[in-house]
């Protein structure tokens, strides 16, 4: 009895055994089968290649200990959009004509966290949590941001909302985890969401439940940076359509400035700007073609000159096809580029403004119907 009773549980033990070993191998070819046939297996390793690229070098520039094996698969996903303070080309010399934005900035973004140990008793001036700069398109939202995170010597994470959503039930709410986790690693830190009434838009019961989840715990986890009283990590978002964000992420974003469509004067700034690298002709109008321009935001004005510049060219494929296709040199052995002229201008200016015509944009500018 006692034998048949020691052999029965050995061959319970070794079914249990033969179990957990089957299912062990189940669940590897399992996960290696869903690993391979993962759509987003190439992206997902080119985003880690590049996020400990990126952290590599925000070592060896500004001698910040960050180990990429010490971040989650998640963080490094999040990483993969980090821009440094080096790489950002953008400065407050680069924008005209929103000088009091820039300064108002300044004095609340800015200059709170250069100097931060002369402050850090006060309970007041301090770097706000939360930024949202709003206006129409084209007017140099996402510059702005640029430059802040320059002169503040800040990270930069340009947030592509994008990759927070998977298909994957709890996936999306362990990547906006790690966008607070990241930026706490890497502060001082700006998380940018361009567009952000496309993820943060106001809350209704239409949401998808998992969009739902993901709204709240962003706006946890944006709340705890509150609560780390020496935490430097802003929330900056961009939109042209304030109206539709939630009013919880209004209240979490309480410096707000609108970036308008620029005045004529700061129209006139603006392309002597944009022109003060190229050449062009003394008969250049700037204060006409400011005046014309009425209702053109800083991205128009920036595509009037390049087409402008365009018409130029057209001199030489003139001297190309005289010559048989090859444009001859000039006595000194190089050849200037044609200056770009008033007229080169006006046709610019003329071919938008029927492009705008047709599109319904010119219309709507005029009797100031926009989005803002």
């Amino acid at each position: 009895m006692m034998s048949g009773h020691d052999l029965s549980r050995n061959e319970i033990i070794q079914l249990f055994l033969r179990v957990g070993i089957a299912s062990f191998v189940t669940f590897i070819s399992l996960k290696y089968i869903l690993n391979a046939l993962d759509p987003t297996k190439q992206s997902k390793k080119k985003a880690k290649n590049r996020a400990e690229h990126q952290l590599k070098r925000l070592k060896n520039i500004e001698g910040i200990s960050v180990d990429p094996s010490t971040f989650s698969e998640y963080e490094l996903v999040i990483a993969s959009h980090l821009i440094i303070p080096e790489d950002i080309q953008v400065t407050w010399k680069d924008i005209a004509g929103l000088d009091t934005v820039i300064r108002e900035l300044r004095e609340s973004v800015v200059l709170p966290i250069h100097y931060r140990s002369m402050f850090e008793k006060s309970q007041l001036y301090q770097a706000p949590k939360g930024v949202l700069l709003h206006g129409p398109p084209g007017c140099g939202k996402t510059l702005i941001a640029k430059a802040t995170a320059k002169e503040a010597g800040m990270r930069f994470i340009n947030l592509d909302v994008a990759m927070l959503t998977d298909k994957w039930y709890g996936e999306s709410q362990k990547l906006a985890s790690a966008v607070f986790t990241i930026a706490e690693k890497l502060q001082p830190c700006i998380i940018f969401i361009d567009e952000i009434e496309s993820f943060l838009r106001s809350r209704n019961m239409n949401d998808h439940e998992a969009t739902a989840m993901m709204k709240t715990q962003f706006m946890a986890l944006w709340d705890g940076l509150s609560t780390e009283s020496g935490s430097i990590v802003i929330v900056m978002g961009a939109t042209n359509r304030p109206q539709d964000l939630d009013k919880a992420i209004l209240r979490r974003m309480p410096s707000q400035f609108h970036i308008g469509l620029p005045s004529e004067e700061q129209r006139g700034r603006i392309l002597r700007l944009i022109l003060s690298t190229e050449a062009i002709t003394d008969d250049v109008d700037f204060h006409r073609l400011a005046k014309l321009t009425t209702g053109f935001s800083g991205s128009d004005l920036r595509e009037l000159c390049r087409h402008a510049s365009v018409y130029r060219i057209r001199e030489l494929m003139d001297d190309f096809d005289s010559a048989g296709g090859v444009v001859k040199p000039s006595s000194s052995g190089t050849r200037a580029p044609p200056a770009i002229s008033m007229e080169d201008l006006l046709n610019s200016f003329a071919k938008m403004r029927e492009n705008k015509l047709h599109t319904g944009l010119f219309m709507a500018q005029e009797s100031r119907i926009d989005l803002d």
